[in-house]
């Protein structure tokens, strides 16, 4: 990948350096059986459940910020691979519970090792993973994902040149 230069915008620089991460990710987890969006739902899910939860896919797809539909067939194709299970929330009969198997517990935790690693050589140039730098380059980003989008508005040629 060509180095940025100054004619770049934010958002071409931050779309090109997530799909050279997802790149990176897919290659690391790869020999684990797993894709970057599968590991980004078996971490997700590994965090929670840690700390008690058992998510649905609609919860895990908000933690994530996968489409539910997504989550939903990740889920599936993990469980298949005998990752995850899938069970009906006893308190809503439309929602699905996910959890992870003790041989997804297992390769979660072989993957989050891998990916740790890896996000410490992706952050060497910023000093590495316990970096001020890092610190401060993460502390920009969650800046960026938490605020709001605003309403987008239609541009066409009908309404190029007018007042609202």
């Amino acid at each position: 990948m060509s180095k940025g230069s100054p004619g770049h915008t934010p958002g071409f620089l931050v779309w090109r350096l997530a799909n050279k991460w997802r790149v990176a990710v897919d290659r690391a987890v790869a020999p684990l059986g797993l894709t970057h969006a599968q590991y980004s739902v078996v971490a997700s899910l590994y965090g929670m459940q840690r700390t008690g939860e058992r998510p649905s896919q609609r919860q895990l797809a908000d933690h994530t910020g996968l489409e539910a539909l997504y989550v939903s067939k990740l889920a599936r194709a993990l469980e298949s691979a005998g990752l995850v299970e899938r069970a009906r929330d006893p308190r809503d009969p439309r929602a699905v519970q996910l959890a992870l198997t003790e041989q997804g517990r297992a390769v979660t935790r072989q993957a989050v090792t891998v990916v740790q690693e890896l996000l410490q050589q992706l952050l060497e140039p910023l000093g590495g993973l316990d970096a001020q730098r890092t610190r401060a380059f993460t502390d920009e980003l969650t800046t960026l994902l938490n605020a709001p989008l605003a309403p987008s508005v239609a541009t066409d040629e009908s309404t190029q040149g007018t007042t609202p």
